[in-house]
């Protein structure tokens, strides 16, 4: 992605004012036909709010540390993201999107006191069967130094395409192996079972607390309800935080992680974490008590 046209956000974006924006502006969305936007926003001089990611740890059951958790960097970069969805110049309407795969890699760790430039930019617009995906790219430096990168793959529903997604570009962290999201390979679910959590109702109230996604469909089952599910469903970014707070001993300095998000959790909820991590590389799944749904993958690896 070209620096040609970056352009400068002076302080984090407004999520929810974003999100009545992109409502008002849903209507004619040119679709898949327009290209997608060609420039970077990128915000300098960030500074971390230890009292808010001591939040943050708190709902995604982290520990606070000198060190950022990795989907901590992808909050950061989240309100560049939806700043992005929400111009006139994206092509599809921003509401409705929906997050199939996520994908990180952590270069080293990054320290609570280094000064971050943060940006985003969208990429890869795909024909998928349920419609076209579109990716968002994240970046976190510090000074010179690419430190971490994220890439958000999304699912605009409409007309599908029987060639599904192609492959990401070469270099590039990807999706994961396969077609994201409800399309996803029937991957075998790991035997071991680690946890299991019980979501409470305002779960998705809480996380929209300290990631500042306020998406409605994550707040209350009316507003759920509203968008076509029976009641409100976590974040699939708290359930990645969440898994990967689980086996943070395990993983070593540099990691890629990709995820895979298959069917939303309904709030409230039990799950059970599944899979391991040894010396930094290993799989994990989300799934409902009897393993009979499917919420979540992830794959560990070493850069």
């Amino acid at each position: 992605m070209s620096d040609l046209d970056v352009r400068l956000v002076d302080a984090p974006p407004s999520i929810p004012a974003l999100f009545a924006r992109a409502v008002a502006t849903s209507r004619g969305r040119a679709g898949a036909t327009a290209p997608l936007p060609t420039h970077r926003l990128m915000m300098t001089g960030v500074r971390q709010d230890v009292r808010r990611l001591a939040d943050y740890a708190e709902v995604t059951g982290g520990v606070l540390s000198d060190r950022l958790p990795a989907t901590w960097l992808h909050v950061l970069t989240f309100p560049l993201q939806v700043q992005l969805m929400a111009g006139r110049d994206f092509p599809f309407p921003m509401v409705g999107l929906v997050h199939v795969a996520n994908a990180m890699t952590q270069h080293r760790p990054v320290r609570v006191e280094e000064e971050l430039i943060l940006s985003t930019w969208t990429d890869t617009l795909a024909p998928h069967r349920k419609g076209h995906t579109v990716d968002l790219v994240g970046e976190v430096r510090v000074g010179d130094e690419v430190v971490w990168e994220g890439r958000s793959t999304y699912l605009a529903r409409g007309r599908g395409a029987e060639a599904g997604p192609p492959s990401p570009s070469p270099g590039a962290p990807g999706p994961g192996p396969g077609a994201p999201g409800p399309d996803a390979p029937q991957l075998a679910i790991p035997q071991t079972e680690l946890a299991t959590w019980r979501l409470p109702a305002d779960l998705g109230r809480r996380y929209a607390g300290v990631s500042g996604d306020a998406n409605p469909i994550h707040l209350t089952a009316l507003t759920a309800k509203a968008l076509g599910f029976p009641r409100a469903i976590a974040h699939g970014m708290w359930t990645h935080a969440r898994a990967l707070a689980a086996v943070q001993p395990r993983l070593v300095d540099a990691f890629t992680v990709d995820a895979q998000f298959v069917k939303p959790i309904l709030l409230p909820s039990t799950v059970v974490l599944r899979g391991g991590v040894t010396d930094g590389v290993g799989a994990l799944a989300v799934t409902s008590r009897d393993a009979a749904s499917r919420h979540l993958f992830l794959q560990v690896s070493r850069p």
